[in-house]
């Protein structure tokens, strides 16, 4: 009986780190960034982004698994520009009186051995929802050496079109394909 017991304590010990418990991390507003850029006429690729971002990533390291969610303010629109601000929030582009956010929830996250390299999920904007696949670019989970607490860190793109959001004003002379890059930084809770 004492064998077995043991065996069975042994079996418990060598199953613990495969049991452990999904952490949340909670994304740092001030290293959390999406951008999105378009070609101009075929003159230039502009660049923008939004300043104000929030949302949770959970991720299970021993399952190899992750849920993202992510909040944008669209009114935090940035185009370097306080007039072309004021345009891109306007009812042809983000309507951002009707629509003051946009938001990606994750359904699945592809990992190759501990490193996440996609994320398919719902992007919402302007109230309309299509499924998306974000590109994991660059993936870092360790201490933060700053903060002393578990911090992950990640950078994901993706194009959509433009149209598909019922924001299809010029195109195509205004490209009707975004990239969207999405830098993210987020801490343990």
């Amino acid at each position: 009986m004492k064998k077995q017991l043991a065996t069975l304590v042994l079996a418990i010990a060598a199953a613990a780190p495969a049991l452990a418990a999904p952490q949340t991390f909670t994304l740092d507003g001030t290293h959390s960034f999406p951008r999105f850029s378009y070609s101009h006429f075929g003159y230039s690729t502009q660049l923008s982004r939004f300043d104000k971002t929030t949302g949770t990533v959970i991720l299970d390291k021993a399952a190899k698994s992750a849920k993202v969610d992510i909040v944008i303010d669209t009114k935090s629109v940035d185009t370097g520009y306080p007039t072309f601000n004021e345009h891109i929030q306007g009812e042809d582009f983000l309507d951002t009186a009707k629509y003051p956010t946009a938001t990606f929830k994750s359904t699945k996250v592809v990992f190759e051995g501990d490193k996440p390299t996609s994320v398919e999920g719902n992007l919402t904007l302007k109230g309309v929802t299509k499924p998306v696949t974000l590109k994991v670019t660059s993936f870092q989970a360790m201490p933060h050496p700053m903060m002393k607490k578990d911090a992950i860190g990640a950078n994901a793109t993706v194009t959509v079109k433009r149209t598909d959001f019922n924001m299809g004003k010029f195109a195509p002379y205004v490209g009707d394909d975004v990239t969207i890059d999405i830098a993210l930084e987020a801490i343990a809770q």
